[in-house]
């Protein structure tokens, strides 16, 4: 007992250590980057004021080459994760193969300002440890992840993702590490709709590089591949059966679809996660660009992404303005609930939750303009705009002066999931806002409200989650580490349609943001409960009818009153009945976030049924007594 006593005591010096150098980390963080930004400003000054002598570029490149700025800060990143990891005493699971058990599986995706990384990072080692990467200098906290996504002419995988069909598939190519591709993975993520009871899944096999080109020209060596893993990699007949079928279905849709390298997405993917712990895993992808591979002959599959040596144009590469954090939640049995710890993340402030955000969808929205059909709803967005702006993707945004500020279609439903609002009410400075904060928002504003989320509806609990992760490490006011002005970008002529779901050149019709699905059940939950209700109300109107017709027959004063009193509460059962439908068929279209139940009118009519018929009980009460009393009297 004293050993234990004393390992937790010096455990809590330990931590307090960690605590306080990463917290000196932060601060420092914050200082060099208020510094970068300040040198940015009095160059800019510079330049404005004596444009003869321009000297903003030749010191941004010396600056850009100085350590304080180049400094890879990862090694603190990983030596924090393996002592809060060994705190924490992590032990790697045991691997789960029974895929008979039943989880509730969730996935969500948020934007994280550029400024709050480290932030980010440092609240999730707390309780997640690094996936360390191996690399030539040593271990890192991230590793480069590049992907190759597929797609024919007419976008035809792109708008089945995004309209979320059932059965569209992703096709991509992907590579770890810097450099040329070793290892290629061919990878298909198929989407289901989840009320169907089936999950979206995602596939894939591995080649040496040197036999994409066979893969892409159905020249793939399918039997003896198998005859190698049957006999020299022992695997079984049933994996090598699943591995064929899976390998000759994405062999047969490249050549059926007619697929090609369209869209390439490149960030660095820091892991955090416990081994073969599949609870909570957190991904957040970094410096993330996103590259056109239309223009270039692919010499019949044997290029199949665009030589890193050449340059590219401002139209060909879209540089993101946010880091993305993936959060994966398997929980089940007695873990029904998320952990505290990332409740309280998604409460810090820090995170933008953007529903169904893809980077590939992204990436073709904004470099393909001239192919695409529609767009996702976050382009609209008003801290993305000048990124979409400066690589030549003007025509699927709406002009400066507009009206609403959104495009036609979705948005002028889902205007409110917009995390940094439109370029008419832009709120740049907003906090972060998920599901989870919703109930700490002011309704008295209105979520979805035509202004969109504003920073002064979340309550004071928000800011105090943060203050209590971050204390002394934030930096109030302090501005975006890129630079929002619009350097290069083309001339916005090509900015419509001729016919909504043709490419044509009509700068006065823009591609409609596409309608996020819902499911079916949600309908159809909505018009049970408002099928329950009228029955209920009907039920009263029935007895409240009998009663009136016995009464008239029976010339029972109290009966009559009992029996008019209870119309009006049928009455009001139905029409509250029709009410909550019909706001929540509101609520249901326009994905407002928030409590879609009404904790007062059931209280209500609640309370009033049951004052009616305690009355009439009191009344029978009465009735009985006195009669009583004239039956003892008369005898």
């Amino acid at each position: 007992d004293e050993e234990d006593a004393s390992w937790e005591k010096e455990a809590e010096r330990i931590r307090g250590k960690a605590d306080d150098a990463a917290k000196d980390f932060l601060i420092l963080e914050k200082y060099v980057n208020i510094n970068f930004m300040g040198f940015h400003k009095i160059l800019k000054k510079h330049d404005k004021n004596i444009p003869t002598h321009a000297c903003k570029q030749f010191y941004i490149n010396r600056m850009h080459n100085q350590a304080w700025v180049r400094g890879d800060y990862s090694d603190v990143v990983v030596r924090l994760s393996a002592i809060y990891s060994a705190l924490r005493n992590d032990h790697a699971a045991e691997e789960n193969k029974d895929a008979s058990q039943s989880f509730l599986r969730s996935t969500t995706k948020y934007w994280v300002r550029t400024e709050d990384v480290s932030k980010v990072k440092y609240a999730i080692l707390k309780h997640l440890p690094v996936f360390l990467q191996k690399t030539s200098t040593g271990e890192s906290d991230s590793q480069l992840t590049n992907s190759v996504y597929f797609d024919n002419d007419q976008l035809e995988l792109y708008h089945g993702r995004l309209d979320k069909t059932p059965g569209a598939i992703a096709y991509r190519l992907r590579w770890y590490g810097a450099g040329d591709p070793q290892i290629v993975f061919f990878e298909r993520k198929t989407h289901r709709d989840t009320w169907t009871g089936e999950a979206s899944v995602k596939e894939r096999f591995i080649v040496d590089e040197s036999e994409v080109k066979q893969v892409l020209n159905d020249e793939y060596p399918i039997l003896q591949k198998r005859q190698e893993m049957l006999s020299k990699k022992g695997a079984t007949q049933s994996e090598v059966d699943d591995w064929e079928m899976l390998v000759r279905e994405m062999v047969q849709v490249v050549q059926s679809k007619q697929l090609v390298p369209t869209m390439r997405t490149q960030y660095m993917r820091t892991a955090f996660q416990i081994p073969f712990d599949a609870t909570v895993r957190i991904s957040l992808d970094t410096n993330l660009c996103l590259i056109s591979e239309r223009g270039y002959d692919t010499q019949g599959g044997a290029k199949w992404f665009r030589d890193p040596n050449t340059s590219l144009a401002d139209n060909e590469i879209t540089r993101f303005p946010h880091a993305i954090l993936e959060v994966k939640l398997e929980l089940g049995g007695a873990n029904s609930e998320p952990p505290q710890w990332v409740t309280d993340l998604q409460n810090s402030g820090m995170l933008y939750e953007v529903h169904k955000f893809s980077k590939f969808i992204h990436g073709c929205a904004t470099l393909l303009p001239e192919y695409v059909r529609s767009v996702p709803y976050w382009v609209d967005d008003a801290s993305i705009r000048d990124s979409i702006l400066r690589s030549g993707g003007g025509r699927i945004l709406v002009k400066d002066d507009s009206d609403t500020g959104v495009g036609p279609g979705a948005n002028e439903i889902y205007n409110h999931l917009l995390p940094f609002g439109n370029v008419k009410e832009p709120h740049l400075d907003a906090k972060g806002r998920t599901a989870n904060t919703v109930a700490l928002i002011d309704n008295g504003n209105g979520v979805g409200g035509e202004n969109g989320p504003s920073s002064n509806n979340i309550k004071n609990n928000v800011e105090t989650t943060a203050e209590k992760y971050y204390a002394g490490a934030d930096v109030n006011d302090e501005e975006i580490l890129f630079n929002r002005t619009i350097q290069g970008c083309c001339e916005d002529t090509c900015a419509g349609w001729l016919f909504p779901f043709c490419s044509g050149y009509n700068e006065e019709v823009l591609a409609p943001t596409s309608v996020q699905k819902i499911e079916p059940k949600v309908f159809f939950a909505n018009e049970r409960t408002f099928l329950h209700w009228l029955h209920a109300g009907v039920t009263l109107y029935t007895i409240a009818a009998g009663i009136l017709a016995f009464a008239s027959d029976t010339h029972s004063v109290s009966a009559h009153w009992y029996a008019m009193a209870l119309l009006p509460i049928s009455l009001g059962f139905c029409l509250y009945a029709l009410h909550l439908f019909l706001w929540r068929a509101e609520k249901i279209k326009t994905r407002i976030p928030g409590r879609w139940d009404d904790s007062r009118g059931p209280l209500i009519l609640g309370a009033t049924l049951a004052g009616v018929l305690f009355v009439n009980f009191v009344l029978k009460c009465r009735e009985i007594r006195e009669y009583n009393y004239m039956m003892t009297h008369e005898l």
